[in-house]
């Protein structure tokens, strides 16, 4: 079967045409571990009870407090990586990476994102990166591959329906859950339109931000009147996943920043687990993403908590707000 065909496929048989890829099995029997996880995470988020869950007070490794559903979420998935041939287990909610058995891949997985919204009943989701070990037990080696390395990335996201968003380099694709049969089922090949006159960001953190990206704020808000010639809209969720699910969808740039603020001098979206995987579904869809100044895919990866500035979404005008940054010209013609 060829993926990018317009038909029906079920997520296993789409794992199926990636074989021939590198480590193409064991990405496929790591995908099918990952979306059982998400399945019980689903129902936990749905029914709002977890199982076994103790008042949680702790902070994680990104100094943010775990709620009892991260936790779990963590448990869950770290429990998915030991039943698949995932060897390191890099997450959000762990200070250092875990070793977790035999196998040939690794994963940077964000287990719940966008918790902080549970109680709005705003989507929410897991993000993930696969990467190969290449036979060694160094996760700091590991972990600091390229991110044009990544074997295969993306996201679940928890809302009226159970997606996945995934791309193996193959396209990004998106699959809905199917709870009559319990499995995933392909819905569509995402193509991100090139233009868009919509936008994501908080824009409370204006008067933190850096000159040029002040600026290009200033200018999309100037509207048909300024030099953009053209008027914008702001759609802004403030959960990563819906945001980009979104973009995905219809179009537009989300964008967070760096700024002068102590503890975001660069960003504050983490590179291997949130920005990297994102950055890899979108540019398959079509799309651009940057840490507002260089392409996402080309940055050095450093730690497994390291932080980046990041924009993403439509590619022209990613392309004028990298112009910004740059101190270039700020208009395309």
């Amino acid at each position: 079967m060829n993926p990018n065909e317009d038909v029906m496929l079920t997520l296993e048989d789409f794992l199926d045409t990636l074989a021939s890829r590198p480590a193409g099995d064991d990405v496929k029997a790591s995908m099918l571990a990952l979306a059982d996880a998400s399945k019980t995470l689903h129902g936990a988020i749905r029914s709002g009870s977890i199982p076994g869950a103790a008042q949680v007070s702790s902070a994680n490794a990104s100094g943010e407090m775990q709620k009892p559903l991260d936790v779990f979420a963590d448990e869950t998935f770290l429990a998915a990586a030991k039943a698949a041939p995932i060897a390191i287990y890099g997450s959000e909610e762990q200070e250092q990476p875990i070793m977790t058995g035999a196998g040939s891949l690794a994963i940077a997985i964000d287990p719940l994102d966008g918790s902080s919204n549970i109680e709005t009943n705003i989507a929410v989701g897991t993000i993930f990166s696969i990467l190969a070990t290449g036979g060694t037990e160094d996760a700091g080696a590991v972990f600091t591959q390229p991110a044009t390395a990544q074997l295969a990335a993306g996201f679940f996201m928890y809302g009226a329906q159970l997606l996945l968003v995934f791309s193996a380099g193959t396209g990004t694709h998106t699959f809905a859950h199917n709870p009559d049969t319990g499995g995933f089922e392909h819905v569509a090949r995402c193509e991100i339109p090139p233009q868009s006159r919509e936008y994501a960001l908080n824009s409370s953190n204006r008067r933190h931000w850096h000159q040029p990206m002040q600026d290009y704020v200033a200018d999309l808000e100037r509207g048909a009147e300024g030099p953009r010639r053209q008027d914008f809209g702001m759609r802004y969720v403030g959960s990563l996943v819906a945001d980009c699910y979104r973009i995905l969808q219809r179009g537009g740039v989300f964008i967070y920043p760096s700024d002068r603020r102590k503890g975001y001098e660069s960003g504050r979206l983490r590179q291997l687990y949130e920005a990297n995987p994102i950055g890899l579904c979108i540019e398959q869809a079509g799309g651009a993403a940057t840490d507002t100044k260089t392409r996402l895919l080309d940055l050095p990866s450093t730690t497994l908590h390291a932080k980046v500035p990041l924009a993403f979404g439509s590619r022209d005008e990613i392309a004028v707000l990298q112009s910004y940054a740059n101190g270039g010209a700020k208009v395309l013609q």
